[in-house]
């Protein structure tokens, strides 16, 4: 994952007695030109806090008054994101004698006193919370906290909290760790903060935050295995209890027969991510995934056989908040290739500028990534790729090594299921696994060992439902080769002639050309609803057969016909 937004507390993280660190300062003028946003998050009053930065530069935007104001480097004006200190409640606190302060729309006091300010906020019924900082106590309206004002201040910048790593050291820092990507917690600020914190620095000061930040900028990325919150739902296990994975920001293979259910669990991972926020780029060769645009900020866009207008994607993929569905399914399959290795590099380059989209979602991607040229298209230091394939044996190796999520649906090859639970490395599958593998239902798959979180063990579960309708486009299944020795082969009172189909797009090029004879005798023995339901799977298609051969045996040739024709070249449905 690309960090693009660094958001600091002040007060005990990188300063101390109101003292910015030396070295904390050096490290965020490094950081300057590397394409990191600098924020600056606290709860101080911006006219206290201004004097104590060593230039106005520092940072891309400064977040006080516990977020309650936001200062632009480029703006001179600060923008107060909620209303101003009420005015009975600053009468009354001078009434009682209470020293306070006030900002642009925040009033603090001293902790000490936080049952009289209780008292006087209920007394005078304001729709006002009090948070606290140490030996200090801040009143402002409900939902003002830091993780709102930081929400604010990456909008304007045209960044997104997806990219965003925070570091804090108390209390109020929690709502700001929760809302980045990455929440950090320095090793010396509190405990209750630490416990909840995606990652601890280390060390006794500030100064280990110049160190750590350092660091950031140079890898400009956070592993994986260093981000374990927003948990996507995968569906129940064998035992009823719901199965969970952090793979958001990893790359997931999804692997399987055709018609097995891959585009279904690809879509459900996308729905959660999409309802999170993320940014998803679909480039999606058949339209499998259009349907998504029944959610929020997501949209379709349809390239013909022109030249695709890039220009006009990029502008939508710049949106933090949208997400794209490419759908290539009108372009000719000799021109997808090209169009698709054009995009991801044109995407990739966007990544590493802009930080999102957050996931690139590509589908048949057994077409495009397995020859000589897939570095340019699969940014391994950037991960975030959820490929789908039925063909993961063409799959060039390195973008296997780099996979870090392999989920399974049926796979009935044998020499191709072992190929995919030799992705795992350290774990050796026994023969059963293999059987498991061919015996999954519809709506069942296998997540293979690698997650951490899960262990070294492979997990069987039920898919979870899906919000949104998929969409079937279902001629591609027409030129599916099946397993040699499951060919239909047309007989003749027992003998096999030269007829023979291999997919179901020659079955119907050959179905009309045999003879009435050899017809009659693989209708009567129902051959032809066995092979579609138990070779090519298709039990909708199979039962619809299975009528004609009982009903419709005098214009049954052109009926079954017709059935293929509807179902596989008719409109999706």
């Amino acid at each position: 994952m690309r960090i693009r937004v660094l958001a600091l507390d002040f007060d005990n993280t990188i300063a101390v007695n109101d003292q910015l660190d030396r070295d904390v300062a050096a490290a965020l003028r490094e950081a300057c030109g590397s394409g990191v946003l600098r924020i600056l998050v606290t709860g101080r009053i911006l006219s206290d806090l201004q004097p104590l930065l060593p230039s106005p530069d520092l940072f891309d935007a400064i977040v006080a008054e516990n977020g309650a104001v936001l200062q632009l480097a480029h703006d001179p004006h600060p923008i107060a994101l909620s209303s101003g200190p009420d005015a009975a409640l600053v009468a009354e606190l001078s009434r009682r004698g209470i020293a306070y302060r006030r900002g642009i729309c925040i009033v603090e006091a001293a902790a000490a006193a936080s049952h009289d300010v209780l008292t006087i906020v209920q007394t005078l019924g304001l729709p006002h919370g009090i948070s606290f900082n140490r030996d200090r106590l801040m009143v402002l309206p409900h939902g003002v906290n830091k993780a709102e004002g930081l929400r604010e201040a990456v909008w304007r910048l045209g960044a997104s909290l997806h990219n965003a790593l925070a570091i804090g050291d108390a209390e109020n820092d929690q709502p700001l760790l929760d809302a980045c990507e990455v929440g950090v917690a320095v090793g010396w600020g509190s405990e209750a903060l630490k416990q909840r914190a995606d990652q601890v620095i280390q060390g006794s000061g500030p100064p280990a935050v110049a160190a750590y930040i350092r660091d950031l900028v140079a890898t400009g990325t956070i592993p994986p295995d260093r981000v374990r919150r927003r948990l996507l739902r995968l569906g129940t296990r064998e035992n009823g209890e719901p199965l969970d994975a952090v793979i958001r920001t990893r790359n997931v293979l999804v692997s399987g027969d055709s018609r097995s259910g891959k585009s279904w669990i690809a879509g459900l991972l996308c729905e959660q991510l999409i309802l999170k926020g993320y940014s998803l780029c679909i480039l999606d060769p058949e339209g499998d995934f259009t349907r998504l645009d029944a959610l929020p900020g997501v949209i379709v866009h349809r390239l013909g056989q022109e030249t695709y207008p890039f220009p006009d994607l990029e502008r939508i993929l710049r949106q933090p908040v949208l997400s794209l569905v490419v759908d290539l399914s009108a372009i000719q399959a000799g021109a997808k290739p090209t169009v698709v290795r054009t995009l991801l590099k044109r995407v990739n380059g966007l990544r590493r500028s802009l930080g999102f989209p957050h996931r690139v979602v590509l589908d048949e991607a057994h077409y495009f990534l397995g020859g000589p040229d897939h570095v340019e298209l699969f940014d391994r230091e950037l991960g975030g790729y959820l490929l789908v394939t039925y063909r993961v044996t063409d799959l060039s190796a390195d973008v296997l090594s780099a996979t870090d999520a392999v989920i399974v649906t049926k796979v009935t090859d044998r020499r191709l299921a072992s190929g995919l639970l030799a992705l795992v490395h350290g774990f050796s599958p026994s023969p059963g696994w293999v059987d498991t593998l061919a015996g999954l239902a519809i709506g069942e798959a296998l997540l293979l060992p690698g997650t951490p979180e899960l262990g070294n063990v492979m997990t069987r579960f039920r898919v979870a439902p899906r919000l949104t309708a998929q969409v079937r486009h279902r001629q591609k299944y027409l030129d599916v080769v099946v397993r040699p020795g499951q060919e239909f082969v047309f007989t003749r009172q027992g003998s096999a002639t030269d007829w023979r189909a291999r997919t179901l797009g020659e079955f119907l090029a050959v179905l009309p050309q045999v003879s009435e004879e050899v017809f009659r005798g693989h209708l009567a023995r129902g051959d032809f609803h066995r092979w579609v339901e138990n070779v090519l799977g298709d039990r909708e298609l199979g039962q619809a057969i299975r009528r004609i051969e009982r009903e419709d045996a005098a214009n049954a040739r052109n009926s079954i016909l017709r059935a293929v024709h509807d179902r596989y070249l008719g409109a999706a449905s």
